[in-house]
């Protein structure tokens, strides 16, 4: 457990933390940091680092239900368990927990082939269609990512947003996932039990691929030793990952829709169930971000690429585009998809009902049947040409520099309250005053003051409104700061629920 436990633990909203820093020391003093699990003795590779450390934060104010009956209640009593890590990272094995997938219904592997994105080879998905999430035809080298030695994992739920990172020092990447939910969790559950597993999946067809496609037999796997840097950094590589990364978002949908199909006539609430999906993922000196919805990636930079200026002062980037009807383009392209719908945006919302234009689910906005699951005013009228909300993401990478300090990562909650400068100024002036704090939480205490103070009540007074009430004050707010790696910053860090 972390020390600087809140205060509002006593409340019961403030429960579980978790923490990180790279061991950049090279004293062999065996000193571990808080939260996580290390073994004696052990050597951490980082001739390459990308990051430092990693801080993350959630507090919740929805009161939502954990439904994970979904699959015969196998996320609840199977999945979820073996991943979530609520008070430290912690080692995954070498037959890893996420192997939990292959326990998943059958009844998923039937659309595996249904993806709405081609692959980067026409033959990628042929070979696999009989698969199930975790690639049984894959050599094994293609799946040494988990199996790392020092693969570690953490992750929570915040109302209904959830929260995951996964990183292995050893061959320097780092994956974290925020996924927020709403009209309930089991959409970003879904996303928590299986978007990582199938990313891994996804781009072990890609390293396997590559691996065909050279001619130089000695060279090792996508997530061993890496290939040669010219073809790391040249473009093509780069949207090849980007690439797979979609492919396995398309893939989540389906399987989720699936299910959805499967349950619905008992579970009809399931149909209006969504995510917003943000997924950053560190290779090397490249990062991947990928987003459908309304969360952000918020780089802090003193460069000079897009978004940059060049007069010295650190700058706040967004990675991201925000998908939601309030984005111009975003509308346009809306009204434009449905030219015979009058009433494709209603009141600020798609078809009345929702302000995101892009997320995971939602199945009744995306197919008759699903809507007609619904019932009375629940069901939407005149769905004259479904779907009116997609899945298909925005998609970028970054190639990290020593201009770039850090990356902030947040659900819409943050932003509710803060804008993408007052993010990165607050992010700045507290790890200039506290290099081995905790800027993460320091953000979501720094929201919940300025909830308060809008409210007209105490930080005290509104942490003792119960979650679901507290909700009309703010959202579920989920935040990750990673401190990149030529910035040599450790840091402690928490996800407070």
């Amino acid at each position: 457990m972390m020390g600087g436990q809140s205060k509002a633990d006593s409340g019961g909203q403030i429960k579980i933390s978790f923490g990180y820093h790279c061991n950049n020391s090279t004293d062999d003093s065996g000193e571990e940091s808080d939260g996580i699990d290390v073994r004696p003795g052990s050597k951490l590779r980082r001739a390459n680092s990308s990051f430092s450390c990693l801080s993350g934060a959630a507090l919740s104010a929805n009161a939502t239900l954990a439904n994970t009956n979904i699959c015969n209640g196998l996320f609840g009593a199977e999945i979820l368990p073996a991943l979530d890590s609520p008070t430290s990272f912690r080692r995954i094995p070498s037959s890893p927990s996420f192997s939990k997938l292959d326990l998943l219904s059958s009844s998923f592997q039937s659309s595996l082939s249904n993806l709405s994105c081609s692959p980067s080879s026409p033959s990628e998905l042929a070979e696999d269609n009989s698969s199930s999430l975790r690639s049984t035809s894959a050599p094994s080298r293609c799946e040494n990512f988990l199996n790392a030695t020092e693969v570690k994992i953490a992750g929570g739920a915040a109302g209904e947003d959830r929260v995951q990172a996964v990183c292995s020092e050893e061959n320097d990447s780092l994956f974290c996932g925020i996924y927020d939910g709403f009209n309930g969790r089991d959409a970003a559950d879904f996303l928590a039990g299986t978007l990582y597993e199938t990313i891994r999946h996804y781009l072990g067809l890609l390293d396997c691929e590559l691996e065909r496609e050279s001619k130089v037999s000695d060279r090792v796997g996508f997530y061993g030793l890496p290939y040669l840097e010219v073809e790391k950094s040249c473009t093509s590589f780069k949207q090849r990952v980007l690439n797979s990364l979609e492919q396995a978002l398309i893939q989540a949908e389906n399987d989720f829709l699936h299910m959805v199909e499967q349950e619905m006539d008992n579970r009809p609430d399931l149909v209006s169930i969504g995510s917003c999906v943000l997924v950053v993922l560190l290779l090397g000196k490249n990062m991947y971000v990928l987003n459908a919805g309304d969360s952000r990636a918020v780089l802090a930079t003193y460069g000079e690429g897009i978004g940059a200026n060049s007069d010295g002062r650190l700058q706040a980037v967004q990675l991201t585009v925000s998908h939601t009807v309030d984005d111009e383009s975003e509308r346009i392209q809306l009204l434009k998809n449905h030219p015979e719908d009058p009433s494709t945006i209603v009141g600020g919302k798609v078809k009345g009902r929702l302000k995101v234009t892009r997320a995971l689910g939602v199945g009744y906005l995306k197919k008759k049947s699903m809507n007609d699951a619904l019932m009375g005013i629940l069901r939407v009228r005149n769905l004259v040409s479904p779907p009116y909300v997609t899945v298909q993401p925005s998609r970028t990478v970054h190639e990290i520099s020593s201009s770039d300090h850090f990356v902030v990562l947040g659900s819409d909650g943050l932003f509710d309250f803060f804008n993408n400068d007052d993010v990165v100024k607050l992010v700045h002036s507290y790890i200039q005053r506290y290099p081995f704090g905790d800027p993460a939480k320091f953000l979501v205490e720094q929201l919940v003051m300025r909830a308060a103070d809008c409210a007209g009540f105490s930080k005290e007074e509104l942490m003792s409104i119960p979650a679901g009430r507290r909700r009309k004050y703010h959202d579920d707010v989920t935040v990750m700061v990673i401190i990149l790696g030529m910035n040599k910053r450790t840091s402690k860090a928490s996800t407070r629920l």
